[in-house]
C-alpha cells in the first residue's frame, strides 16, 4: 500500500488534518502516517486536539520546541529526515507556513520524495514575517500546490510557477471543512458559553500573537488601548497565547479584558458562534469568522486572505488603536452576505483526489 507522512506542528494544522485524515481513513486507499514535531507544545494548543477532534495520534512525536528559529527550524529537518528514511513513504504532506513546513518540505525534497504543499500560493508580500519566508520556500520545492482561492493561484502565476515541474491546483480551503464537520459537536461538547457567562452576540473574541504585535511594545500597548475601549461596549475575550502572556507579565502590562487560557477547537468555535466580531492577527481566524458568519478585524497591515477585504467582511487596522475602534463602531450597522463562494465545498475530497493522483 502507498503511504503519507503527514508533518504537523501548530494549532490551524492540527484542525486541517482532522479533515484529511478522515477522508484518508474512510477510503483506504494508502497508509497515513502522523508526525508531530511538537513546536506547539502546551497541552491546551496541541494535545487536545487530537483527543477531541479523534486525529489518529501521532506514530512520532519530536518534541522540538522553544528554540529559535534556526535551532528549531534544523532540529526538525533532522528528525525528520530520519522519520522519512525509516518509513520510505511515497510523499509528504505539509499544512501551512510554520517552522514545521518548512522543515518538512526541505527533509522529503533532498530525500526525492514528493512534497504536497496544503494552502499553497498565500503571500503576505512581507518579508519580515517568518510565515512568509516559509510559504515562498516551500512552494518554491512542492510537488503538488493545492491553492484555496483564485488569488493564491494568481501569486503562484505571477512568481513562474506555470513554467516549474510542478502541478497547481485550486482546493478550495479545508478550514472551511472542519467548521462544517465540527460545528455539529461543539455545542454539545462545548460549555464555554455558559462557563464564562457570556451573553450571545454581546462579546468581542480577540486573539493576539504574531511576533510584529508581541515584540513591538508600542505595538502591543496600542492595540490592548483598542481592545480595552471597545471592552467598555462588549466583553473581549481574549484566549492568551502562553508566548503572549508572558511578554505582558514580563513587562508589567495589566489591561482591563477578559484573559482566558488557549481554549480546544469546540470552544474556540462555539466563541466564534456567539461572538458579536472577531479582532486577530492570526490568519486562520480571518477565515473561521468569516465561515461563522462574523465581521473580523484585521490587527496586521496585510493578509493572505485579501477576498475577506475587498468583498467587505473584514477590515485592516495594523496596531492602530483608533482604527481599530471605528472598524467596531462601522461594524455594528453591516449587512454584509456571508453566503458568498469563497473557499469552494467538499474541499477535502478534492484535496484527497489530488493526492491520490499523484502517489
Amino acid at each position: 500500500m502507498k503511504k503519507i507522512v503527514t508533518i504537523l506542528g501548530a494549532r490551524p494544522q492540527f484542525v486541517k488534518a482532522a479533515v484529511l485524515s478522515r477522508i484518508i481513513s474512510n477510503h483506504n486507499d494508502f497508509e497515513e502516517v502522523i508526525v508531530h514535531t511538537g513546536q506547539h507544545y502546551d497541552a491546551n494548543m496541541s494535545d487536545i486536539f487530537f483527543s477531541e477532534m479523534e486525529i489518529p495520534k501521532p506514530t512520532y512525536n519530536l518534541a522540538i520546541n522553544g528554540l529559535g528559529h534556526g535551532a528549531m527550524t534544523g532540529q526538525m529537518l533532522q528528525k525528520i529526515e530520519e522519520v522519512l528514511i525509516a518509513e520510505k513513504p511515497d510523499a509528504v504532506v505539509v499544512f501551512g507556513d510554520t517552522n514545521s513546513t518548512l522543515a518538512g518540505a526541505l527533509a522529503a525534497k533532498k530525500l526525492h520524495i514528493k512534497v504536497i504543499h496544503i494552502e499553497a500560493g498565500l503571500r503576505s508580500f512581507n518579508m519580515k514575517m517568518p510565515e512568509e519566508i516559509n510559504r515562498i520556500l516551500t512552494d518554491r520545492i512542492s510537488d503538488l500546490l493545492l491553492c484555496p482561492t483564485d488569488s493564491a493561484i494568481d501569486n503562484l502565476v505571477n512568481e513562474g510557477f506555470e513554467n516549474m515541474p510542478s502541478k497547481i491546483i485550486k482546493s478550495g480551503d479545508i478550514m472551511k471543512d472542519a467548521v462544517e464537520y465540527y460545528s455539529q459537536f461543539s455545542q454539545e461538547k462545548s460549555t464555554i458559553i455558559s462557563d464564562l457567562n457570556l451573553k450571545k452576540n454581546e462579546f468581542v473574541l480577540a486573539t493576539i500573537h504574531r511576533q510584529e504585535n508581541t515584540d513591538d511594545l508600542v505595538n502591543l500597548n496600542s492595540i490592548f488601548a483598542g481592545l480595552e475601549t471597545i471592552g467598555k461596549e462588549k466583553t473581549v475575550v481574549l484566549p492568551l497565547h502562553p508566548r503572549t502572556k508572558a511578554i505582558l507579565k514580563s513587562n508589567n502590562l495589566n489591561f482591563n479584558i477578559k484573559v482566558i487560557d488557549p481554549v480546544g477547537y469546540f470552544d474556540m468555535l462555539e466563541l466564534l458562534k456567539n461572538c458579536n466580531l472577531v479582532i486577530t492577527d492570526s490568519g486562520g481566524l480571518q477565515k473561521e469568522a468569516f465561515f461563522n458568519k462574523k465581521h473580523c478585524i484585521i490587527a496586521r497591515e496585510e493578509t493572505e486572505w485579501i477576498e475577506l477585504v475587498t468583498n467587505g467582511f473584514a477590515k485592516m487596522v495594523g496596531s492602530d488603536a483608533v482604527k481599530m475602534v471605528k472598524a467596531f463602531i462601522a461594524f455594528q450597522d453591516s449587512t454584509a452576505n456571508f453566503k458568498m463562494d469563497l473557499y469552494g465545498a467538499n474541499v477535502g475530497e478534492n484535496m484527497y483526489k489530488e493526492i491520490l493522483k499523484i502517489l
